[in-house]
């Protein structure tokens, strides 16, 4: 069954390029309604219930591809980058009651915890990293969601050629699963800039485009209707399934 959903959500992902075929087939609302269908079967039949499975040191991959946008190249990244992100703040906000601005040293010293979890594109290859950082869970707690809340948006540094944000979206029972990470750090030590640094989102329950990188701003909102193309993603506003269950 898994092998089937990897399939159709493979599907979502190669209609959503670029080519003149897949621009059609996107285009077509018929194709779209199946995809739906796919990715509703996804969350009914996988969800994000049980803990994917953790690995041993040993496991851990000599190679780990670097498979996303171009490290972001403006000005604030940049400078970010060259004073070791020293004035990097995570802004925590939205419908919430005690909006949050987390410095690196801040997010240290909350509780850590590691995973070692395998990262599965949708391209088709899959690696295996030792992840570590802060939990979701514990940094929304902190924000205090009011009543209302309904998805917690990841807004990034990066953007495509084009200036579009990339930005991705979870909802609360993904963003509070216990192996959701704000990682900061990749195999024992601090993301490097081109694997997302200084943040970067982990969700080893979804494809690896879920798991945004660059992430500087957190925003908890009741829809995602009203932001960018409405479907709750970057990939997604290009077809790609908003629930990526592996």
């Amino acid at each position: 069954m898994k092998r089937q959903l990897f399939i159709a959500t493979s599907l979502s992902a190669a209609l959503s390029g670029c080519g003149a075929i897949g621009t059609k087939l996107t285009e077509n609302d018929r194709i779209h309604s199946i995809l739906d269908a796919g990715e509703n079967l996804d969350l009914a039949l996988i969800g994000t219930h049980g803990l994917v499975r953790e690995y041993s040191a040993s496991d851990i991959s000599a190679q780990f591809p670097i498979n996303s946008l171009d490290t972001p190249s403006d000005a604030t990244y940049v400078h970010l980058m060259r004073t070791a992100f020293a004035s990097f703040r995570l802004v925590v906000d939205g419908i919430v009651g005690r909006p949050l601005t987390l410095s690196l040293a801040q997010l240290n010293a909350m509780p850590q915890t590691t995973q070692i979890t395998r990262h599965d594109c949708v391209e088709g290859w899959s690696a295996v990293a030792q992840w570590g950082g802060v939990t979701l869970r514990d940094v929304v707690a902190l924000a205090r969601p009011l009543k209302g809340a309904g998805f917690i948006v990841f807004h990034t540094f990066d953007r495509d050629a084009n200036g579009v944000p990339y930005y991705e979206s979870l909802d609360f029972s993904q963003a509070l699963h216990p192996q959701t990470l704000l990682a900061l750090r990749q195999n024992g030590t601090p993301i490097p800039p081109d694997r997302g640094a200084p943040v970067r989102l982990k969700i080893p329950t979804q494809l690896g485009y879920k798991s945004a990188k660059w992430v500087r701003h957190i925003q908890i909102v009741p829809s995602l209707a009203h932001l960018f193309g409405g479907k709750g993603g970057y990939w997604e506003d290009q077809g790609y399934q908003w629930y990526a269950g592996i």
